[in-house]
């Protein structure tokens, strides 16, 4: 828990102080510019990244290449979402073997938690938030990273994800997709069309310059957002407040996967979802502990709005049946991964935190990390096997 900030405390125990509601307005109106940071940076992303990842996961023919081309064109355009998209309809669109959808996912699945590792570098400057914080957002990338170590060689070898997939395909295959929109989403998406619109249309920028000054402006924003977030929430999370967040949002675990997979299902990211648990981590409002079952329901939140997509835009067909087994390939691999590390969980919460005690030693080890496990060795090993 966080240590204690004698002048939050002064403050809140102040009379002349502003009223709570104020510093929860504060604090809404600063979630609002975080969660546009979030969404500037993978608008600039797709701007100068899109291509390259839709040529990369096109060119996809084995699945070792898949897999850190699943991490490097994720990475790229710092979206699962976006991947698997462009796998679903690859794949049913017969550009793509259905063989080859089990790597691409596994390697999104690792790809996205870039955004989470972006996030907690804004707290860099204050070691204590930026040990909390890089180890709330590494635990993700351990949990990838540790079930594809596990379930990709036994891929390879029995197909157990892939036959999965095809089983439930065919409980799927009379029914009917439904459409769902985030609202989230809808008030988020009008400021980021109209920041793009301003460059790309009236400043007449091309995509390439446009997208660099999305990426400089979310980074921006990112940074003071959640410096004065965090500020506003030590303010608030006092008492009741905190007593709220533990005793009912985190009570345990099982609380903590439910919020995740909800929340993530109702914003349609599970960028999203991850990279706002990194600030209360980083505040010290949630431990590590309820963080990880947090990021679990998150990663089965994330395939069923795929999954919803599929089955409503897909028709199930020859090529859509095949569409359809993509996305339940996602929901069958992250179950087999919570299967496995959850009761596991010591393994990536040890590793995440000595990680952010090397990190909080040595920010140049951070940035390596960060590095190549996003774009370092998968970009040498698509190399190197071309």
């Amino acid at each position: 828990m966080a240590t204690a900030q004698p002048d939050m405390a002064a403050l809140e125990g102040s009379e002349s102080g502003p009223p709570r509601w104020v510093y929860g307005l504060v604090a809404l109106g600063l979630l609002y510019c975080f969660l546009v940071s979030i969404s500037l940076m993978g608008a600039s992303f797709k701007l100068f990244g899109a291509g390259f990842a839709e040529t990369l996961i096109k060119g996809c023919t084995r699945p070792v290449v898949g897999l850190f081309i699943g991490i490097l064109a994720t990475g790229l355009v710092q979206s699962s979402s976006t991947t698997t998209s462009l796998v679903v309809g690859f794949v049913g669109g017969g550009v793509l073997p259905i063989e080859m959808a089990v790597p691409l996912i596994m390697g999104a699945n690792i790809g996205t938690t870039i955004t989470n590792l972006i996030v907690a570098m804004g707290f860099v400057t204050r070691k204590e938030d930026f040990r909390r914080a890089f180890a709330g957002a590494t635990v993700h990338d351990f949990f990838n990273l540790g079930a594809v170590l596990v379930l990709f060689p036994l891929e390879l070898k029995f197909h157990m994800i892939l036959n999965t997939a095809k089983r439930l395909t065919l409980l799927f295959d009379s029914a009917g997709g439904a459409k769902f929109s985030s609202p989230l989403k809808l008030i988020i998406k009008p400021t980021v069309n109209a920041i793009k619109h301003f460059f790309n249309d009236t400043l007449n920028f091309s995509d390439q310059t446009t997208g660099i000054v999305l990426f400089a402006i979310a980074i921006a924003v990112l940074i003071f957002s959640l410096v004065f977030l965090v500020k506003t929430l030590r303010v608030l999370i006092v008492a009741r407040t905190e007593r709220f967040v533990n005793n009912y949002l985190f009570r345990n675990d099982f609380t903590a996967f439910l919020l995740g997979i909800a929340i993530t299902v109702l914003v349609q990211s599970s960028s999203i979802t991850t990279s706002v648990i990194v600030p209360l981590v980083g505040a010290g409002v949630v431990t590590i502990h309820r963080c990880y079952p947090f990021t679990l329901g998150a990663n089965i939140g994330t395939t069923c709005t795929a999954l919803l997509a599929s089955l409503a835009t897909v028709t199930v067909t020859q090529g859509g049946s095949v569409g359809v087994t993509a996305a339940f390939a996602h929901l069958a691999f992250n179950v087999f991964g919570i299967a496995i590390f959850y009761p596991l969980k010591r393994i990536p919460i040890f590793c995440a935190r000595r990680m952010a005690d090397l990190a909080v030693k040595s920010k140049t080890a951070a940035i390596a990390f960060f590095a190549a496990v996003f774009f370092g060795l998968p970009l040498l090993i698509i190399l190197l096997t071309k």
